[in-house]
């Protein structure tokens, strides 16, 4: 994701409305907030928002403070933090924070940037240690040993040189006494001893040709320049280094329904709400968006009004002079609203594909009016009678498109129940358009819609819930939250993974979660080759369930388990990203049951080996040559040791051959049918079936995995 010098990678909200202490919601590029209305979802984007508004946002502690706190709130010298966020800075900026600060700047990239309800700032970098500005005592006992090793081999200038000669060494050999006293980290306290005992030479004391003092000279600069690292002080209380955080935080855009255009705009209602502070609601976000809309056309809504004025007739007949006038502002204002309706066509295209939108703007005495028509109804229709749907796209495209403005690209977005009014179609486009938007701006939403959950990347989701004293919190397990609300809060996963109606299929299964399609379908493969071979019988059938991804299993197995209130088993490729997720979950969900999750190595002794590799060589060999389609006189060979799909990449590589999306779940389902196609007794199975037969025995301990399993066994298929 392209940002200016700050990612956010996770925030915590406290002391705000409904939330007591959400805990730390980790964000990405895209994440989502899932839960039942009146959960909080909202009352997590607000304080994000009010981190640093991109455009309005004030903290207001009647609305903000928890109502049961507010008294309390209210009389506090130094009130509550609501907002906390960390974020990640890029190279460039964590390079400048080491220059202001003296730290490492490694121990600087991540940073928390926390917000009270008095609207104050605090700076924490988390990982800084005070031992990067302190000085080590073993470097500044080798500081003076160098100095005092190397003077001592200096030759003196003349007599008055040789005594201060004496003088220093006696100097470095007392420092070096007083170094050992201290302790192993030198802070300003011993650093102030030392420069006592090495202290600068005066004029009197240094011949004008000493040979002695520049050596001498180059241990005080050094003192000096520890002394000044440790005035710094610590980053987080660095006036400069929290002017630069805060200057470079990247703003927020918070945009809700409530905020719709309509397409008719009474402008006195206009200029009379947008001078008042008290709006709240409704109210306020309708003023805001109407303030953001003539910001975009460039005129203030007295002006269209002025521009727009027509001659009283009490005043008497119009002078001609007057008349020219009359006809001239409103020539001009009809100018500057066809350039302004033009600009915005132009670049609403730019983002909206679900139609060709043409956009126009229009004034008619105290009326401002937007028409739109597009391809399929070429005639101009009030915005207000177009759908909802395209009602908010448009409000929200001008509230980012005006409060981002200069700091566009590093804006970060809050959308609330975004896309709510349109066609799940259309919600699907939006789900994509999001990710595209991602390239250059973070985005955070909340919704309910099981079609704005990309079952792709269910590791953005996180549960928000209310706990049992009534305060929202949120979560990236998916069961988290009372029992009796689990199942409401994820309903929008459930429906976009489908389960919603394969519940049922999966009622006395044994679910088996995977990485991704083609390990389902090998798997599935496998599991039938046993069945026919009677190595294998069923009381309970193994259903293997796609994970979609390494990242996305956990929320898979979150789900899965709070359908059952059991956690399934998971099997898992052997490559990096596989053994990551095994530590992940090992450590996490499945910390009292780690013998759920497995990997393909517990099955096949090698490195880095995947699902394709418990499958026959031979067979495998076969399809991925005839798939390929190499030179004849260099056909497909991988060696037998090691992991297939890798070597496949080379060879793709090698011979110029693109490999196309989904090349892996095409090549299972040949080796699938190869395998239907073959008996058991043939030689490239039957040398796999007790390894198989082992591997299904791990997984589903409660199935019979046996020669002598009923011979009346059904054949499954997946």
């Amino acid at each position: 994701m392209a940002n200016a010098n700050m990612k956010l990678t996770s925030f915590r909200v406290t002391n705000f409305r409904s939330v007591n202490d959400s805990g730390w919601i980790e964000t990405d590029d895209v994440s989502a907030l899932i839960g039942t209305n009146e959960s909080g979802k909202t009352n997590l984007l607000l304080p994000l928002w009010k981190l640093k508004p991109a455009k309005d946002g004030e903290i207001n502690l009647i609305a903000d403070a928890p109502r049961a706190e507010y008294n309390n709130i209210r009389n506090l010298k130094d009130k509550p933090v609501f907002i906390t966020a960390r974020f990640m800075l890029l190279e460039n900026l964590a390079a400048e924070v080491a220059a202001k600060s003296g730290a490492l700047a490694d121990s600087l990239k991540t940073v928390e940037v926390s917000r009270d309800l008095d609207g104050k700032y605090k700076v924490h970098f988390p990982k800084f240690n005070p031992h990067e500005l302190a000085a080590r005592k073993a470097d500044l006992d080798t500081l003076f040993e160098k100095a005092a090793s190397e003077i001592e081999t200096l030759s003196p200038s003349g007599k008055g040189d040789e005594t201060l000669k004496a003088d220093v060494l006696g100097r470095l050999t007392k420092a070096r006494e007083v170094a050992q006293s201290l302790a192993e980290f030198v802070e300003t306290d011993g650093i102030g001893k030392l420069q006592a005992e090495i202290a600068a030479l005066t004029a009197e004391q240094a011949p004008a040709k000493s040979t002695i003092a520049p050596r001498y000279a180059q241990v005080v600069e050094a003192l000096a320049s520890h002394a000044a690292r440790l005035a710094k002080g610590s980053p987080d209380n660095n006036s400069a280094v929290i002017k630069m955080i805060t200057d470079c935080l990247p703003s927020f855009v918070y945009y809700s329904t409530y905020g719709n255009l309509d397409s008719e705009i009474y402008l006195p209602r206009v200029i009379e709400d947008m001078k008042r502070t008290d709006l709240t609601g409704k109210a306020e976000a309708r003023a805001r968006t109407l303030r953001v809309l003539f910001d975009f056309v460039k005129l203030k809504p007295e002006e269209i009004l002025e521009l727009g004025k027509d001659w009283n007739e009490a005043q008497g007949k119009m002078p001609e002079a007057e008349f020219k006038k009359i006809d001239d502002k409103k020539k001009q204002r009809s100018i500057l609203l066809q350039s302004a309706s033009t600009d915005l066509t132009r670049k609403f295209r730019e983002w909206w594909k679900q139609g060709n939108y043409r956009f126009s703007f229009g004034a008619d005495g105290n009326h401002f009016r937007i028409w739109v028509s597009d391809d399929v109804r070429a005639e101009q229709i009030e915005l207000e009678l177009r759908s909802t749907g395209l009602q908010w796209f448009l409000s929200f495209y001008l509230v980012f498109l005006v409060e981002s403005k200069s700091t566009h690209n590093g804006a970060i977005l809050l959308l609330d129940e975004p896309g709510l009014s349109l066609h799940p179609l259309a919600q699907r486009d939006l789900s994509v358009f999001f990710d595209n938007l991602a390239a250059s701006n973070q985005l955070l939403y909340t919704t309910h819609s099981p079609f704005l959950v990309d079952s792709d990347h269910l590791d953005r989701v996180r549960n928000v819930f209310m706990d049992e004293k009534g305060h929202t919190v949120a979560s990236p397990d998916l069961r988290a939250g009372p029992v009796a609300a689990q199942s409401k809060s994820v309903y929008a996963v459930h429906a976009s993974l489908g389960l919603s109606v394969s519940d049922t299929l999966l009622q006395g299964c044994r679910p088996i979660v995977v990485e991704g399609l083609s390990d389902q379908v090998y798997m599935s493969a496998i599991k039938n080759v046993l069945v026919r071979s009677g190595q294998l019988n069923m009381p309970q059938e193994l259903v293997f369930v796609p994970g979609k991804g390494a990242k996305a299993i956990k929320a898979i197995v979150s789900i899965l388990g709070a359908r059952d209130n059991d956690l399934p088993v998971v099997l898992l490729d052997g490559d990096h990203a596989g053994r990551e997720v095994s530590k992940d979950l090992k450590n996490g969900l499945y910390g009292e049951c780690k013998d759920r999750v497995m990997m393909t190595t517990d099955f096949r002794a090698m490195v880095n080996g995947e699902i394709e590799d418990l499958l026959p060589r031979s067979v495998i060999v076969m399809i991925l040559d005839r798939y390929l389609k190499g030179p004849v006189e260099q056909p497909f060979a991988p060696e037998d040791n090691a992991p297939i799909v890798p070597q496949v990449k080379e060879y793709a590589v090698k011979h110029n051959i693109e490999l196309a999306e989904g090349w892996k779940v095409e090549v299972a389902r040949m080796v699938k049918a190869r395998l239907a196609a073959m008996k058991p007794t043939d030689a490239a199975i039957s040398g796999e079936l007790a390894g198989w037969a082992k591997l299904m025995a791990s997984l589903a301990p409660e199935v019979d995995s046996s020669s002598r399993a009923s011979s009346k066994a059904k054949t499954h298929t997946s």
